[in-house]
């Protein structure tokens, strides 16, 4: 190999060893940046599943309670007379 040729191979090896050294951090931030985001997107749609979970159980329990209180009767029920008439 000549002088010439180790000198261009050496300036491409320097030239991708900084490209490295300069790219890495972006790289891995937005790398980082999207596992945060999946990670946030979980946390988020689990806790609105608990909570709309909670707020179905909720409606259910009041709303049985409601259905009870209103049908229940403290009095006995009366009878009533009927009278049969011909009708014409």
């Amino acid at each position: 190999m000549s002088a010439k040729r180790k000198e261009n191979a050496a300036i491409v090896g320097v030239g991708v060893a900084a490209c490295a050294v300069c790219c890495a951090g972006p790289i891995l931030g937005v790398l980082a940046a999207i596992g945060l985001g999946t990670a946030a997107g979980f946390a988020l749609f689990g806790a609105l599943a608990i909570v709309i979970g909670a707020v179905l159980i909720a409606f259910v329990v009041v709303r049985r309670r409601r259905r009870v209180t209103a049908c229940a009767t403290t009095e006995l029920p009366e009878s009533v007379s009927v009278e049969l008439s011909e009708m014409r």
